[in-house]
């Protein structure tokens, strides 16, 4: 309230009283005073900018500034234009992730959230040591709760989304033999051709691992096109040459499984993919707005 209408409603105040106690005399008649409350002028609280909006909920522009700080200290290698962009995408993942717990009926527990900001002020080394970090990091008492709250929601939706990969699915037993020039890798196709064994010719390449790949899903391997191929297959079939990064492949299936359990790498591997996935499909129907 500024001074003038501090003053203003100091002298309405002291008019009402008097004109209270003129009626409570005897002889005088009573004063009419107006029904209608004098309206006292109040503070205008100024918007909170942000960095970011996602679908209209937004980051303070000191959170993400703080987290940009943070972010330069730890990779202090990367530009600040990728490093901007990196933490811009957490964020706007982050919150992609907390509204869409909200959409699938999560709901945070206050009790739960304080039991965490309890948590955190152990750690930190009691309440006060956390709000000194607190303020350090762009964060009043109310925002750091809300952040906290939006990253405990973003944390519950990546768990559902990953829970959703199965343990087991359909996946290919593979050998390879893997040679480094386009005439090589065509000798050893002609061999096979030939009637050359096929793990006695990978053995002969790759004495180390005799060509072994191991069990993998579709949506392991970097090259799309080697999986392509390998789950094309059937057992005891070999491929033409294959060209990678890597060199020229020539692969067989050994075994096909339609249910196998996914080792906890490629378990993993999914598991990220299905995040990423999910996070493109709601970039692509979401409204996102950054700052200017």
């Amino acid at each position: 309230m500024t001074n003038s209408s501090l003053k203003l409603l100091l002298v309405l105040i002291a008019l009402t009283l008097f004109l209270n106690a003129c009626t409570g005399t005897g002889g005088t008649d009573p004063v009419s005073v107006p029904d209608t409350p004098t309206e006292v002028p109040t503070a205008i609280i100024p918007p909170v900018a942000m960095a970011v909006l996602v679908n209209g909920e937004g980051i303070p522009i000191t959170e993400f500034e703080a987290e940009l700080v943070r972010y330069q200290s730890t990779y202090p290698q990367g530009t600040l234009d990728a490093t901007t962009q990196a933490v811009l995408d957490h964020f706007i993942n982050e919150l992609l992730l907390a509204q869409g717990a909200a959409a699938a009926g999560f709901t945070l527990d206050e009790a739960a959230l304080q039991a965490r900001l309890d948590t955190l002020a152990v750690q930190a080394g009691g309440p006060e040591a956390l709000a000194t970090w607190q303020a350090a990091h762009g964060y009043t008492a109310d925002s750091f709760r809300q952040a906290l709250a939006r990253q405990i929601s973003a944390a519950w939706m990546r768990d559902q989304i990953t829970a959703s990969v199965p343990s087991t699915i359909e996946q290919v037993h593979v050998r390879q033999i893997l040679l480094y020039n386009a005439e090589d890798a065509r000798s050893a196709l002609a061999q096979l051709q030939a009637g050359a064994d096929f793990a006695t010719l990978a053995n002969y390449y790759d004495p180390f691992t005799q060509g072994e790949l191991g069990w993998f899903p579709r949506g392991y391997l970097p090259e799309a096109a080697f999986e392509e191929v390998a789950f094309s297959l059937e057992p005891g079939q070999y491929s033409d040459i294959l060209q990678t990064e890597a060199g020229y492949h020539i692969i067989m299936v050994l075994e096909l499984d339609p249910a196998h359990p996914l080792s906890p790498d490629a378990l993993l591997t999914l598991q990220l993919q299905a995040l990423a996935d999910w996070l493109v499909g709601q970039r692509q129907q979401s409204t996102i707005i950054l700052a200017p």
